[in-house]
């Protein structure tokens, strides 16, 4: 178990946003990545001062899983994990490996399963191969009792009937995650109780701006802040890190952008989400 003997080292303090006073869940960090694995003890210290009181480490590949739930081991009161294989590698997605992401999921410090769902707007892997994997972990979800944390690009119009036709079995529910789609697909994913999973990209003048129009249409039962670390770094910050390194301590920016867009309480949207993430992924008090 780690423990954190203080801040060392803020090299990115100019960089940070106003530090939030609420509590703070990230449900999407990649802290598994390289670019974590000299420094990872600071960013956690600079995240929990930001407020950030647990973080759900995103598994990707059963490589990516294995170390998040290695991580989520080592920081126990801090980080979860979840299990899973993003659209991108759904070609590796061999039954060994899918077997390797059932165990894993089956762990007490895995609380979701995925990231897991379609990406057609790069095409890493072929989309029957995508949908098949997509199904699995739907399934594997369903018989785990747990939530699913979803991917989706490009690919509304096949991922909204295969999730459709599971979703009755999806007893704990989900998290659109990193949504960054239309109105009326946020309505769909809203018309099956799923929970939407805001980051950085409403900090994108140059592709999230159209999300800032709808943003209040998000109840704020089914709102989740995530920053999907290290990648989108909110443009909005006064000052960036030369590195442009996203991390958790960031996550009160994405906070700042997505209360200002849905004209509520910064505090408000802030216990909401918090509380909302406790729930639906079965986090401690």
């Amino acid at each position: 178990m780690k423990v954190f003997a203080g801040p060392r080292n803020w090299v990115l303090s100019s960089a940070m946003p106003d530090l939030v006073t609420a509590p703070l869940i990230d449900i999407g960090a990649n802290l598994g990545h390289e670019s974590f694995d000299a420094d990872l003890d600071v960013v956690l210290e600079r995240a929990r001062a930001a407020g950030i009181v647990h973080l759900l480490v995103t598994g990707t590949s059963p490589a990516s899983t294995a170390k998040a739930l290695d991580l989520a081991m080592q920081y126990p009161a801090l980080l979860s994990a979840t299990s899973g294989v993003h659209p991108h590698e759904a070609q590796h997605c061999d039954a060994e490996a899918f077997a390797e992401i059932t165990r894993l999921a089956a762990h007490a410090s895995v609380k979701a399963v995925g990231e897991t769902g379609l990406d057609f707007n790069r095409d890493f892997s072929p989309r029957a191969t995508q949908e098949r994997v997509f199904e699995q972990h739907l399934e594997l979800a369903a018989s785990v009792g747990k939530p699913v944390f979803l991917h989706q690009r490009d690919a509304h119009s096949r991922f909204l009937p295969i999730l459709k036709n599971q979703r009755d079995s999806l007893r704990a529910g989900g998290v659109v995650h990193c949504f960054t789609g239309e109105r009326h697909e946020l309505y769909d994913y809203l018309d099956l109780d799923m929970h939407i999973g805001i980051t950085g990209w409403i900090c994108d003048e140059r592709r999230g701006a159209h999300m800032l129009e709808f943003l209040h249409d998000i109840p704020l039962d089914r709102l989740l802040l995530e920053t999907d670390a290290p990648y989108l770094l909110p443009r909005t910050l006064r000052l960036r890190p030369k590195s442009r390194r996203n991390e958790p301590a960031m996550l009160s920016e994405v906070l700042r952008v997505a209360a200002e867009a849905m004209k509520q309480d910064v505090a408000l949207v802030a216990r909401h989400a918090t509380e909302n993430a406790r729930r639906l992924f079965a986090l401690p008090a």
